[in-house]
């Protein structure tokens, strides 16, 4: 349950929290030059899982190369960033501070604006409210920030037990829940907005808004989870640059259907198999429409934004240069 605060920007940083909460609370230990738990990989991704999806491009995953040349289509570009520190412990019970941030960049004469929108940026502490004094969790409440408690109960209604670990894991999720719901709030407003291309650094399964429109396209760089299996897998992984596989149908419990396929940026020769590989998240093809045709044209936007290459960013393989500009943006606001 989060709690309405009142925090002025210039005093909602991390160092200002934990300087005021330590003179409020003088018993709790602060933690000294912390490194953001995300760097430390705390609440690390799901387990490397293989999964089949159903083709809806042909009758086949299959390897075919992008009809025609690169070609710059997106308008805009939006991507977030998050930020997880611990900013002290008490009775052993770790108190987060979290930044979350989304932004929307808009492309005019090759250079990148901010969108009309803004950036979204919030800042708030996560904590296990159950487990702590209740006198540490009304001088919380009452300082100028945001409080989330970590120990509310999950989907099945069971509340986090008392260990450290698992209290970090927890606020590093609520943070990520926070910064996807500032991406969100974004991909919907373009939407509701405007109706040229919009490039999302991420899926789009979050938003059923979203997920329809056709205005948006996801591109995923990770691949915990591969939408393949037995030739399909091979297919996936031989895939040589400028070459896409064919489309296929995601679907999810409580999760917006996408059309997604895998596309090739650059030439994997010498590199591990899923070097310079995308996957691309859509709108579901309507009747009768050439699924094909849009695949392609989307795969050409892609991949003339592979050029100026994103150094000197270790992704640079799969990250797009007006997604870098996002990131740079963001950490100078978050």
């Amino acid at each position: 349950m989060t709690q309405p605060m009142h925090a002025s920007p210039g005093d909602s940083g991390f160092h200002s929290v934990q300087r005021r909460l330590a003179g409020l609370l003088g018993g709790v230990g602060m933690e000294m030059g912390s490194a953001p738990l995300e760097a430390l990989h705390v609440g690390a991704g799901e387990p490397p899982r293989l999964r089949a999806t159903p083709v809806i491009e042909g009758h086949a995953l299959r390897a075919r190369r992008v009809d025609g040349d690169p070609l710059p289509g997106f308008a805009a570009f939006l991507d977030g960033t998050q930020a997880s520190r611990v900013v002290g412990y008490c009775d052993g019970m770790p108190i987060v501070f979290g930044s979350v941030a989304a932004v929307v960049r808009v492309r005019r004469n090759r250079r990148h604006v901010t969108w009309a929108r803004g950036p979204i940026v919030r800042r708030r502490l996560y904590a296990p409210l159950s487990y702590l004094p209740s006198g540490v969790c009304d001088v919380m409440r009452a300082d100028a920030t945001d409080v989330v408690d970590t120990t509310q109960p999950d989907d099945g209604g069971e509340r986090p037990g008392p260990h450290p670990f698992m209290l970090l894991e927890r606020a590093v999720h609520f943070v990520q829940a926070d910064r996807e719901r500032a991406e969100r709030e974004l991909a919907e407003a373009w939407c509701a907005r405007e109706s040229e291309p919009l490039f999302v650094d991420g899926g789009l399964q979050g938003s059923d808004a979203v997920a329809a429109a056709a205005c948006v396209v996801g591109v995923v760089k990770s691949h915990r989870t591969l939408y393949a299996e037995g030739d399909a897998l091979r297919v996936v992984l031989g895939l040589r640059a400028g070459h896409r596989s064919t489309a296929f149908r995601i679907a999810a419990p409580r999760r917006a259907p996408v059309a997604s396929w895998y596309l090739r940026l650059r030439d994997p020769a010498g590199r591990d198999p899923l070097w310079g590989l995308v996957r691309v998240e859509a709108a579901v093809p309507n009747a009768g429409e050439d699924f094909s045709a849009r695949a392609d044209r989307v795969s050409r936007w892609i991949l003339a934004e592979a050029s100026p290459i994103a150094l000197p960013d270790a992704r640079w393989d799969k990250m797009v240069y007006g997604i870098r500009d996002c990131e740079q943006f963001l950490a100078a606001v978050c």
